[in-house]
């Protein structure tokens, strides 16, 4: 009888902390998630544009974003500081000839600057769509969200500016409450959504390069709405872009000496970086290199002075490499590299130009000349999707070298057949 009861008793013990074990589990099973580890000072509302309301919840990293409006310092090949890529270089303006890049084509600046600096360059006309604003202001998710993207895009350049008082900020990266990392810019989605990828689904790690994708990367206005496109249907390889753009025949601007279709590329940072280079596959972000983690007393957190990594290289260098000093002279022998390797296709691609102006007459054979123009296209795309991107080939090397090596090739061979173009008509005058 006392082992029965004994056994009554226990089973009744198991039966109650069964009983509190499901009850606790389903309590915390229907509480809300938590968003963040330290209660927020004020509430941030869905696709809130000012920066600084942001700002009182996360003061370390506000203060150091607010840097990216005077991080002016130079680097070698790039930096922050306001000036002309045509004065420094007086070919592009041979190779842009035609187009507005010919008449004012400057240095990035910080975040902090975007909307300044678009409003201020020289290309803007009244023509200028409103999509020129898409990566420039953090007022663009609401109005995303409130116009959709092809209204957005098609709003004249002077009209939408009037909604757009922000620069680039808080709300382009992170969802409000959570803080999580977002894809805010529709066109980004909708390249994704091509290549069946779904960013919900991708890893904190990963999304901190995706974010960046936002903006840093090539894109095209499509039709008469300008409707922000991503070249990514083929796949996001040089060539896929290449291939692609010939499929829908598009073309920015025909240059006024080659008669060239040409193509501006834009700055396909994501797209060098994520073409298989030795940091992307060895799961390095963007972030982890241009906003590293820093340090204020007992807090850590992620700076958010977005920088050349060569302006800070012990913080942003330092975590992963000992030598900081080698890593340094590493990527100097790398950019010396590139660069060298760029000019000279830049020299190749003025020599074709001319050559394609001088065979541009009646008498040379056509198809020779137009097989000359299609092989310019090629080129000039090539070395401008290193041109245009913003490492001097550091954030790919190998791919670097390759496209310009590619590039080169293709120049001398426009040239060779506008000179063909010539002298095949001048031969066949001579034998008849």
């Amino acid at each position: 009888m006392k082992n029965n009861a004994l056994i009554i008793i226990l089973c009744g013990i198991i039966l109650l902390l069964a009983a509190a074990l499901a009850g606790t589990l389903l309590y915390l099973k229907n509480q809300p998630p938590v968003a963040r580890g330290v209660l927020p000072i004020v509430e941030i509302k869905p696709l809130e544009s000012d920066s600084a309301r942001w700002g009182i919840n996360f003061a370390q990293e506000y203060s150091t974003f607010l840097l990216t409006k005077s991080n002016n310092t130079p680097t070698t090949y790039g930096g922050a500081l306001p000036s002309s890529k045509l004065e420094k270089d007086a070919r592009l303006v041979k190779l842009f000839s035609g187009y507005g890049f010919s008449i004012d084509y400057n240095e990035e600046r910080g975040h902090g600057n975007a909307l300044t600096d678009v409003r201020a360059t020289k290309r803007l006309n009244e023509k200028t769509p409103g999509t020129c604003y898409s990566c420039k202001s953090s007022d663009n998710p609401k109005l995303w969200t409130e116009m959709g993207m092809a209204e957005y895009d098609k709003t004249p350049f002077k009209t939408l500016g009037k909604r757009i008082t922000e620069s680039i900020g808080c709300a382009n990266c992170h969802e409000a409450g959570t803080m999580n990392l977002v894809v805010t810019n529709p066109a980004l989605e909708e390249a994704l959504k091509k290549q069946d990828k779904d960013w919900r689904k991708f890893t904190r790690q990963e999304m901190r390069t995706v974010v960046c994708a936002n903006c840093h990367d090539e894109y095209y206005f499509a039709g008469e709405g300008k409707y922000l496109t991503l070249p990514w249907e083929k796949g996001t390889r040089i060539e896929n872009i290449a291939d692609y753009y010939d499929e829908i025949a598009f073309s920015d601007w025909q240059h006024p000496d080659s008669k060239t279709q040409m193509i501006k590329m834009q700055h396909p940072e994501y797209e060098l970086y994520s073409a298989d280079s030795t940091h992307y596959k060895a799961g390095v972000a963007c972030a982890d290199c241009h906003m590293p983690y820093t340090r204020n007393g007992a807090a850590k957190f992620s700076s958010h002075d977005i920088q050349s990594p060569l302006l800070a290289p012990e913080v942003s260098c330092g975590s992963c490499h000992t030598d900081v000093s080698y890593v340094t002279a590493r990527v100097k022998i790398i950019q010396d590299i590139v660069w060298e390797t760029q000019s000279n296709t830049e020299d190749a691609l003025v020599a074709a130009i001319e050559a394609i102006a001088a065979a541009d007459n009646e008498q040379s054979d056509q198809t020779l000349l137009e097989e000359a123009r299609q092989l310019h296209r090629q080129a000039q795309l090539r070395w401008d999707f290193i041109a245009a991107e913003n490492s001097m080939g550091f954030h790919n090397p190998q791919e670097a070298l390759r496209i310009l090596a590619a590039a080169t090739n293709l120049a001398r061979q426009a040239e060779l057949k506008a000179v063909k173009a010539s002298v095949s008509q001048e031969l066949s005058i001579n034998h008849q």
